[in-house]
Formats: structure tokens, sequence, C-alpha cells
């Protein structure tokens, strides 16, 4: 992406680059409309130019995926901070604001839907990044730690992934942003005690079906030889 200094084109929007007012521009109305929505509406939405959007991104497929990292970092971010910190402050903080993430979680659900190549891309960063923030939550003492960290992370996002677009399919996004926010506070407030319940306590009352799982498949490759030949 080109320079963040702020272009002749720049027209108010605080202290926000014209890159950033763009690609924030472009998670809103990807979100809403797809990612059948042109170039031209993104602009328009921006206050710039369609051409200043390809001067920055050089095609929609560079905008969008600006849009996938910048949504994956605040995804990132903020489960860092609930997993390292562990303190029900920080959780209740968060979901008493959850419907700010609202464009977010919608530019994720529309990406999901679409498919193809960059949704693939993104379930794989997402995979990525789940596993480097359940680990910071195991150094930080409050995530257990795991026999297979990474298949522990690829199942949390399966599963996470799996029940948002289950419910946002139920439930199709509203285009308009106020019925929106009410739609993802009601996931919210559907999934989390649940969620917590599981994560907190666990489901079943004691190891005896893993350990008889585990008896009749071998423990995952660790460093060296047999590693490499695993991959």
């Amino acid at each position: 992406m080109a320079s963040t200094e702020r272009d002749p084109e720049h027209r108010g929007g605080g202290d926000a680059t014209t890159p950033d007012r763009i690609r924030d521009a472009a998670v809103d109305r990807f979100g809403r409309d797809g990612f059948g929505a042109g170039l031209r509406a993104v602009a328009a939405d921006a206050g710039v130019t369609a051409g200043l959007v390809v001067h920055h991104f050089g095609s929609k497929d560079g905008l969008r995926k600006a849009c996938d990292a910048h949504v994956l970092s605040i995804v990132r971010t903020e489960k860092t901070k609930v997993l390292t910190d562990g303190s029900a402050l920080t959780l209740l903080t968060q979901l008493a604001g959850a419907e700010r993430f609202a464009p977010t979680v919608r530019y994720l659900v529309r990406s999901l839907q679409a498919g193809g190549a960059l949704a693939a891309a993104l379930v794989d960063q997402m995979i990525a990044d789940a596993d480097a923030y359940l680990a910071a939550g195991v150094a930080a003492g409050v995530v257990r730690p795991s026999r297979d960290p990474a298949a522990r992370a690829r199942y949390l996002a399966h599963q996470n992934v799996g029940a948002m677009l289950l419910w946002f399919g139920l439930h199709p996004p509203a285009a308009d942003h106020a019925a929106f926010r009410e739609q993802f506070r009601r996931y919210v407030d559907q999934v989390t005690a649940p969620a917590l319940e599981l994560f907190a306590q666990g489901l079943l009352v004691d190891r005896s079906m893993l350990d008889d799982y585990l008896m009749y498949v071998p423990d995952p490759p660790t460093e060296g030889p047999a590693a490499a030949a695993a991959h």
C-alpha cells in the first residue's frame, strides 16, 4: 500500500489518513452490500475518487486484502486482551461495547460467505492468529496448555467461524447499521454464557473418553525428523 501521508483529496475525517478512510469505508460497504460493490461506491463513501482508491490499493483484491488485514488485527488485539488479562472487567468491558465491533463482524460474515481463495486465506490467518493469542494466554497463566496447540487453535477457529456463519445464515445480516448492531447484540448475548461455561468448566465430568481415544492414536509429532516427515 502507498504512503499513509495525507493526500490532496483528503477532505477532513479527523486524524485518519486517506488509505485508512478508504479501507474503513470498504469494510463498511463490502459488509453491507457484499463484494459485488464497486470501487466507485467505496470511493464515494470515503469522499475520494475511484482513481485514488486504485492508487493506494491497486485493485479491488488489493483493497480487500487490506480490509482483511485490518479486520484480523482488530480480532487479534481484542482476543489477546481477554486471554492474557483474564479478568472479568476486561471481558465485561468488551461485552458492554460489543456493538462497536458490528462492522468488523458483518465484513467477516460477508467474506466467509463469499468463499474463494481470499476467504480461504482469511481463515488460514484467523487460525494462525488464534494459535498466537492462545499461546499468549498460556504464557499469562489464563489458558490451559494443550497437548497439540495448533490443532486446538484450528478447531476453535473453525468452531467460532461455523457458529457465526450458521447464526447469520438463519438471521440474514440487516443492511441498516442500527438493525445489524441489534442483531449482533442478540448473537453475543446468546453465545457468551454457554461458551464461557464450556471453556471455564468443561463439558465431560472426567477425561476417560479422551484417554481411551488416545490409546488408539499416536501423539502429535514433535521437533525433529518425525515432525518433518509428518508434514
